[in-house]
């Protein structure tokens, strides 16, 4: 007998809704998970904008912390009783040997809802064992569900897709839950500067708190202008003769369609006869149907744009650091959690998430 569940729901209408739910009984592959708490990811919006365009109702959320409460017959990576984070990527990296199991849910009305890989704005959940990662008994359940995600993509758009070393410069664009994580890895690196970019002073304050050496308001100047003046080297210069300046590394971590515009300007020049590579990395995602590029800077400073999906992790082998983080006071996640809302608010949550009210990361807590 299926497992009873109380799910937010976007029925394709660009609304999110409590839905009573049945999970069917977990295939052989797959694991119920009774949760403790979810982060609430703005990019569950994009979610809810495509299922309104494609008619196509989803259940929402993919950040978590829970228990295990019934297994598949296959299931070897977990069992009954244990508990977990819930992400959205595959556990142990690629190449899979095998396609992970999707969940598809029957609503009231008999219509079908998808997901993409995993649902955790839910009390309970079904999903791939692929998805769960073992939690420790020392960590909090409810603030680190956002492992399973913001700090996931901030931290390891660092780690891994960059692979900033010591002494490396860095921009993050967005100083929330992603952003933050961004510049709690690059202070773990010892990257430097780090200049922490954002319209909000408070934000600002908090990033310095968290790691940032430097800080820029978005809103009062010219924020490419200013990392080039924070990062000029006088010593070098590129191709054209011009003082090298610019971060090795910018992370777009909000996903403004703006924002995004100003990573490769504010990527460092290449000083002459070297093989450095100013690096602009999208890590939040944009709405641009097409994004303009200078040819010219892109070629003579051979600079780098790349994409970045959930910080290019492999979450086994990283959400363990990430974990030592927070063990050690790095990583704060109290500091990055600002709201803790109940599931029969999720509606009113997303739409403050919508309107940029929510400062840090906001969290169901079951």
């Amino acid at each position: 007998m299926g497992v009873h569940a109380r799910a937010a729901v976007t029925p394709g209408d660009g609304s999110v809704r409590v839905e009573d739910l049945v999970l069917p009984d977990p295939g052989p592959h797959q694991v119920v998970v009774r949760l403790f708490a979810s982060g609430i990811c703005h990019s569950q919006l994009t979610d809810m904008k495509y299922a309104q365009a494609t008619k196509s109702p989803m259940t929402l959320g993919h950040e978590a912390t829970g228990e295990i409460v019934a297994a598949g017959s296959q299931v070897t990576t977990s069992s009954v009783g244990d508990r977990v984070f819930v992400t959205w990527l595959p556990r142990d990296g690629g190449p899979l040997r095998r396609r992970p199991d999707s969940p598809v849910l029957t609503r009231a009305d008999g219509s079908t809802a998808t997901c993409h890989n995993v649902f955790t704005w839910t009390d309970h959940t079904i999903c791939d064992e692929q998805f769960v990662v073992p939690f420790p008994a020392d960590m909090a359940t409810d603030v680190s569900s956002i492992i399973g995600c913001a700090v996931m993509t901030g931290a390891g758009a660092v780690l891994n897709t960059a692979d900033v070393q010591r002494g490396q410069s860095v921009a993050v664009y967005g100083v929330g839950g992603v952003g933050i994580s961004a510049i709690v890895a690059a202070a773990a690196r010892g990257a430097n500067p780090i200049i922490a970019v954002d319209l909000d002073d408070t934000k600002l304050a908090w990033a310095r708190r968290q790691g940032a050496t430097h800080t820029v308001n978005a809103a009062r100047v010219d924020a490419v202008k200013a990392i080039h003046e924070l990062t000029t080297d006088s010593t070098q210069s590129n191709i054209m003769g011009l003082p090298v300046s610019g971060v090795h590394y910018a992370f777009d971590c909000i996903g403004g369609d703006k924002v995004v515009t100003q990573l490769l300007p504010s990527c460092r020049s290449q000083p002459m006869a070297t093989t450095e590579r100013g690096t602009a990395v999208m890590v939040g995602i944009v709405t641009l149907a097409a994004l303009e590029v200078n040819p010219a800077d892109l070629i003579m400073n051979e600079k780098r744009l790349v994409g970045c999906i959930g910080g290019s992790s492999v979450p086994a082998r990283d959400f363990p650091i990430f974990c030592d983080w927070v063990r050690t006071g790095r990583l704060k996640l109290d500091e990055i959690v600002t709201e803790r809302v109940a599931i029969d608010d999720i509606a009113a949550a997303a739409a403050a998430l919508d309107r940029g009210e929510i400062t840090g990361r906001a969290i169901l807590v079951f």
